[in-house]
Order: structure tokens, then C-alpha cells, then sequence
């Protein structure tokens, strides 16, 4: 199967790659330019992958084994803000009842942020088992220090906020670091059952700085496109051409993506009841069939 590549960092030998073949970069690389060869006349892709560069591999060999081509097209870039320096002071400083967690991104920063304050002994609530993902990388006798102790019974931040456990402290104080684009829908939720909430907003999502028009015109043709946050639907709709009536399919992560491309008038969305990759290769391949069968009528 073939992957269709976009980067940086160095020019691509050839433009068709191995699904497999997938690089894996740092969480904090981000992408200013895409740079784009031209796709080999054999290619038919269908999913566009949107996460940045090296964080779409575990998609696309699912994808892969399935038969399935996908063209890589990062839409965000993620940047570190000062809040970031600040979390290692804090962790090495404070003690917590929690630290929630509720994206993969916000998952590695925290980790490094960890790392450099000595890796104290933190109990952890994720949203989803996608974000638990990231905490399965860490090493013995490190992981012993890290507890992920809490997932709520749906992958979304308003049942974390309603069912994170009080641990029956007067005070339950929760550390809440997350990307500058995120809701208060977590800190509200919490407050109001009492929890004492730091936020600290240790990065942020912002669009790529530049699409080839090549890139942009195979990406809307493909059948469908997967999107992992609400900051790349949003990178999406603002690169189709304005007047253009683009009404191919959008596979999402999870729920808070979807409602966010519906609000956006995407009407073919799909989105798995619990995100994650499984859930998510699910209704990549039921919006596939859904095409497929759009196409024949």
C-alpha cells in the first residue's frame, strides 16, 4: 500500500511510501511550510490523514491492512506556551490529588514536563484510552511513579469532569494542563463539584502555515478525510476554495470533533461511540462504504 508524503525535513527519495514505513518524530515538532512531490499517476489514495508528521503511523498501517491508501496532509502544528516552563516547577513543587489529561498531545507534554521535575508520583485521569496511549511508553521502574488511575464511562471532557472520583479530601485539587484552544468545559465541570483546579495551558494549536495547491487539490478528491480535533476540521474548511461544494466525508476521532465539523455544515460526519484508532479505522471504513455507495447511485 502506498503512503503519500508531505515534509520539511528532507526531500522524499520517491513520493510513494510503504503505510508502514512510518517516521516517528517528537511531539513537539511542528511544521511551518509543506513542501509537496508529485504522486505517482498509480496512487488512489482514499483517507486523508491530518495529524502532524509523524503522529499518523499507527492510522495508517491500520488502514494499510485493510488495503486502504492514505494521503498524509498535517492541517495543525502544535507550539509550546510559557505555561509549559511553568509545570515542572509545579509538579516538582506541589502535590495533587490529580493530574487529567485529556488529548494525546497535551498526554507528551505533560510527560516531558514530568521527566524534567524528577518524575514524582502522580495519579493520572485520561478522557479515553487514546490518550492512555501515550503513558504506555513510559519505562520501568519510571512507570512506577505514574498512575493512570481514571477513565470516565464515555470518552468526552463533560462525563471526566462529572465522574472523576473526589477522593474525600476537604480540598481535591486537580492539575489541569491543556492546549490554550481547549474548553472550560473540564475546570467548570470539576469547580463545580467542589475540586480545587489549576489550569496551565502548556501549548496551542494553530493551523499550518502552507498547503501546496497540488496537495490541496488530490486532498479534495479523496473520499475521505480523518481528523483527530476540533483545530483540524477548523484548518479544513477554511482551505476549501471559497464557492466550492465540497461534500465528501469526514471520519472523526470522537464526538467533541464531530459536533464541531457539523456546526462547520460538514453533513457526512462519522465518529466513533469511544474515541480512539480502533474506534476511529471503524467509521473511517463506514464513511468509505458510505461513499462507495453515494457514488454508485
Amino acid at each position: 500500500m502506498a503512503r503519500i508524503s508531505l515534509s520539511t525535513f528532507a526531500p522524499l527519495s520517491s513520493p510513494l511510501l510503504r503505510c508502514s514505513s512510518s517516521p516517528q518524530f517528537k511531539s513537539r515538532i511542528f511544521l511551518k511550510t509543506l513542501n509537496f512531490a508529485s504522486p505517482s499517476a498509480s496512487a488512489n489514495p482514499k483517507v486523508v490523514v491530518t495529524r502532524e508528521r509523524g503522529k499518523n503511523g499507527k492510522l495508517i498501517d491500520a488502514l494499510a491492512n485493510r488495503g486502504i491508501d492514505c494521503l498524509e496532509l498535517p492541517l495543525v502544528q502544535h507550539t509550546q506556551l510559557p505555561d509549559f516552563n511553568k509545570l515542572s516547577f509545579v509538579l516538582s513543587n506541589n502535590e495533587f490529588d490529580w493530574i487529567v489529561i485529556t488529548s494525546p498531545e497535551a498526554g507528551a507534554v505533560f510527560l516531558d514536563a514530568w521527566i524534567a521535575a524528577g518524575t514524582p508520583k502522580v495519579q493520572i485521569g485520561v478522557v479515553g484510552a487514546g490518550t492512555a496511549s501515550v503513558f504506555e511508553k513510559i519505562q520501568p521502574p519510571v512507570k512506577q511513579s505514574l498512575n493512570v488511575a481514571f477513565a470516565p464511562s464515555k470518552a468526552i471532557g463533560k462525563a471526566l469532569a462529572a465522574e472523576l472520583p473526589n477522593l474525600g479530601n476537604a480540598r481535591c485539587t486537580v492539575l489541569y494542563p491543556a492546549s490554550a484552544k481547549a474548553s472550560t468545559e473540564i475546570e467548570e465541570g470539576l469547580a463545580n463539584r467542589g475540586f480545587e483546579v489549576m489550569r496551565l495551558n502548556t501549548y496551542t494549536t494553530e493551523p499550518v502555515s502552507h498547503v501546496d495547491q497540488m496537495v490541496l487539490d488530490l486532498a479534495l478528491a479523496v473520499p475521505v478525510i480523518a481528523v483527530a480535533s476540533p483545530s483540524a476540521i477548523r484548518a479544513w474548511v477554511s482551505l476549501i476554495p471559497e464557492g466550492q461544494q465540497w461534500d465528501n466525508a469526514v471520519a472523526c476521532i470522537g464526538e467533541t470533533t464531530a459536533l464541531v465539523a457539523k456546526k462547520l455544515g460538514l453533513k457526512n460526519t462519522f465518529f466513533p461511540a469511544n474515541p480512539g484508532i480502533e474506534g476511529w479505522v471503524d467509521s473511517i471504513l463506514e464513511a468509505l462504504q458510505v461513499q462507495n455507495q453515494l457514488q454508485k447511485v
